[in-house]
């Protein structure tokens, strides 16, 4: 009868070890189905993001790396956003193309048709100045251009009005047609 119990009992413990390993077969593949289902389907663009669905939808054997995993993606839920950057100051091309537009253009001082004409010249050479001290080669690149442009911002200060920028009618023309022909020889700048 001893025989009879132990093989009964090698029975059973086989069996229950087949039904935990059955059970836990059943276990992974519904697991793996939950997983296939939470994924985001790319073609679409439906459902969360990879990393969300991974993050929540896959479990983990180890109850230290699930802990890790949802630390690292509430860390990543409340990081604040960054403040978006500046606007990068115009390339020098696209800078000079605008200065370039005016320069069939020109007014009578005193005429009262002014305020527009030199009001965009001045505007237009400080954005190239900008951009020339952005650039990549450096402002030692573009240092007579540079060198002008600080001439005539030293003379206008801050005064932007009609009267003033009239008053400086020739220098802003100036200082706009001796970059035009520093930029002339140098293309590989503007194209």
């Amino acid at each position: 009868m001893t025989v009879r119990t132990t093989a009964r009992s090698g029975i059973r413990a086989t069996t229950t070890t087949a039904t935990g390993l059955r059970a836990t077969a059943v276990a992974i593949l519904a697991v793996a189905a939950l997983v296939s289902c939470t994924q985001e389907k790319t073609d679409s663009g439906l459902g969360a993001e990879p990393s969300a669905a991974s993050a929540t939808a896959s479990p983990s054997a180890d109850p230290v790396e699930n802990a890790d995993q949802a630390e690292q993606a509430a860390g990543e839920a409340t990081e604040e956003p960054t403040a978006p950057a500046e606007p990068a100051p115009e390339l020098v091309r696209d800078a000079f193309a605008t200065l370039q537009a005016t320069l069939n253009d020109t007014c009578t001082p005193g005429a009262g048709d002014c305020a527009y004409f030199l009001g965009r010249v001045t505007q237009e050479l400080t954005e190239l100045d900008e951009a020339m001290r952005a650039d990549p080669k450096g402002p030692g690149h573009f240092r007579q251009p540079l060198a002008d442009m600080k001439v005539l911002f030293g003379k206008l200060g801050e005064d932007r009005s009609t009267p003033h920028l009239e008053k400086h009618f020739s220098e802003i023309v100036g200082t706009r047609d001796g970059i035009n022909t520093w930029m002339q020889d140098h293309p590989d700048d503007y194209r």
